[in-house]
């Protein structure tokens, strides 16, 4: 449909032309004079030239893209280069280029900015670099270029999208987080540490020179009476604690915030050497039983540069089954609402679980309201650890719980 009102709309422009060809043409043959005459071969020159405008081709043009910005954060700068390739030299006049993605939230940056009006003339490549700044978080599809040529005055206009498919992740920001555990199981029995990793005492993976402060029941007295020198067994790295981070994508103004320190908990996780099992709820369940390495945490921003909120139903109600098959001793809940029924939801479910810190997001200098306030007092009652953060203590949601 949208194609044939093209052709058609095409076709009334050039009735219109030729109307006024025989309408100057037939004010001279009447009028006649060198005035009348004047005014038809004026015109004449430009009424060709929008005839001829009309029958040139677009489809021959071509059109590449090339990307500058190798990775893109919320709230940074995009830019590109585009350039359109042409097999014949007709001369073209006024030409807008534009960029045309099927994303909203990026047409919605891009609106009257991104755009190029040039006059190529006889050239048969010519480029376009633009840039885009505040890029909203997603992905975001480009379809192609846009291409609109017109005439000197208009009366010919003819648009054709070049296809350039690209597609353009744009991850979340994130804060770097100094990682304490909630939690550290040794040998010895609980205590908080700064670590995540311990000896597994169990099984020896080598030996090493012996150090001052290795425990005697670790030397390798094999290695000793062989060489009259002190060697230490060396053991398995394992985890001090089975860490489980989920969270909900209800709808809220602040889920971007939220995506932003789900993503930055996770790379302080990497990042200090642990692992950590992710879940995500929403319309669709994202689940990532390990993430422990860089790769791994590639896998979760890509996730969440797309993720949306799309949860339609309570949070208590959709996740109520995982949390029966979760095997865990720590949970970490990060919302943007937190509620009775999830609170008893998780205690219901969760049957391992032996501590649990709810990180509620809010804005900066929000207050907190009587009925959350509540909430937030009922669940430090069933032992939970419950904090608000704003994007101002970010960097400090695990350190400042560890004092409490």
């Amino acid at each position: 449909m949208t194609q044939l009102k093209k052709i058609t709309g095409l076709w009334g422009r050039l009735l219109l032309v030729l109307f006024i060809l025989f309408l100057t043409f037939s004010f001279a043959m009447f009028q006649g004079g060198f005035v009348s005459w004047f005014i038809f071969y004026m015109v004449l020159p430009f009424i060709l030239y929008s005839v001829l405008l009309t029958f040139y081709p677009l489809q021959d043009v071509e059109a590449s893209r090339k990307i500058h910005t190798a990775q893109v954060r919320k709230g940074g700068s995009f830019s590109a280069t585009a350039t359109i390739y042409r097999k014949t030299s007709f001369p073209l006049l006024y030409t807008v280029l534009s960029e045309q993605t099927n994303s909203p939230s990026l047409n919605k940056r891009m609106a009257g900015q991104q755009q190029k009006m040039i006059v190529p003339g006889f050239r048969k490549r010519y480029s376009w670099t633009y840039a885009v700044d505040q890029m909203p978080r997603g992905e975001h599809v480009l379809e192609g270029v846009h291409l609109e040529i017109s005439d000197f005055f208009g009366w010919v206009k003819k648009t054709h999208l070049l296809p350039v498919q690209q597609t353009l992740l744009v991850y979340p920001n994130t804060v770097d987080i100094t990682y304490r555990p909630m939690e550290s199981r040794y040998d010895q029995g609980s205590m908080a540490a700064p670590f995540t990793l311990v000896k597994d005492t169990t099984m020896a993976s080598g030996i090493r020179d012996y150090q001052p402060g290795d425990r005697v029941s670790w030397i390798h007295w094999k290695s000793y009476a062989r060489t009259q020198t002190l060697r230490t067994k060396e053991f398995e790295d394992r985890q001090s604690q089975e860490l489980f981070l989920l969270d909900d994508r209800m709808d809220s103004e602040k889920f971007e915030l939220q995506v932003e320190l789900v993503a930055s908990i996770l790379q302080s996780i990497v990042r200090a050497n642990s692992s950590v099992a992710y879940l995500s709820v929403g319309q669709n369940r994202n689940y990532f039983p390990l993430v422990q390495t860089e790769e791994h945490l590639q896998r979760v921003m890509y996730h969440l540069a797309k993720v949306q909120s799309d949860l339609d139903k309570p949070v208590d109600q959709a996740i109520g089954r995982e949390l029966q098959q979760m095997n865990t001793s720590s949970l970490l809940y990060v919302t943007s609402q937190l509620s009775t029924d999830m609170i008893q939801t998780i205690r219901k479910n969760a049957k391992n679980l032996s501590n649990c810190m709810c990180l509620v997001v809010a804005n900066k200098g929000e207050t907190l309201l009587k009925e959350d306030e509540e909430v937030h007092q009922f669940a430090r009652s069933k032992g939970f650890v419950v904090k608000r953060v704003s994007p101002e203590n970010f960097a400090t949601v695990f350190t400042e719980v560890s004092r409490q």
